[in-house]
């Protein structure tokens, strides 16, 4: 995958939904709202945002169902401050590696995800046909879908072919923000939160 983003990426070591995996997690403040970054001893295996915390922990425990998960801030903290260092513009990219899993497609369309430059969007349908499989942008929506790291593997650069945003697992406004946050660094801005119509 492009590292750009991250120091490294790490196939993961454990088995469909976490078996055999020791996974702790903390959950912190962010400009995107309440943030919870989950690690094993080798990465960030998962990354989310939403306004709820119960809602967070609940989508962790049921994406890895088969890990040991428990709340544990002082070994996931290192991770978080790292992912808030890059989001605050004081690294150009995230210190921390990751550890992911997923299916050879899937791995496919969240490396092709990491070649978007930052501030840039492509649609489904472009990332289709740049990994080999122009009739299957429906598969690349339910692989984004599938993503387990927000920001970092940035599916929030997908859009629909009209141009406008798609759906985003942690909710279209936090995709506008991510997008906009992006295209501000980009052009070299410094980085607030605009208030983005619906």
């Amino acid at each position: 995958m492009n590292q750009s983003i991250v120091s490294a990426i790490f196939s993961a070591q454990w088995g469909p939904r976490g078996r055999g995996a020791e996974i702790g997690y903390t959950i912190v403040d962010s400009p995107f709202g309440r943030m919870l970054v989950a690690v094993t001893a080798r990465g960030i295996c998962a990354l989310s945002v939403h306004h709820s915390d119960a809602f967070q922990e609940s989508e962790l425990r049921r994406d890895f169902r088969q890990a040991k998960i428990t709340r544990d801030d002082a070994a996931a903290r290192p991770a978080a401050d790292a992912v808030l260092r890059y989001l605050g513009g004081d690294t150009a990219r995230c210190e921390a590696a990751l550890e992911v899993s997923g299916t050879p497609f899937q791995l496919s369309v969240w490396r092709e995800l990491c070649a978007i430059p930052e501030g840039a969007t492509r649609s489904y349908g472009e990332i289709a046909a740049r990994i080999g499989r122009p009739s299957a942008a429906r598969a690349v929506g339910h692989a984004n879908g599938s993503n387990p790291v927000s920001i970092l593997i940035p599916c929030h650069r997908a859009i629909g072919a009209n141009g406008k945003l798609t759906g985003y697992r942690w909710g279209l406004e936090t995709k506008k923000k991510l997008l906009a946050f992006e295209q501000s660094r980009a052009g070299g801005g410094l980085f607030h939160q605009p208030n983005l119509p619906g």
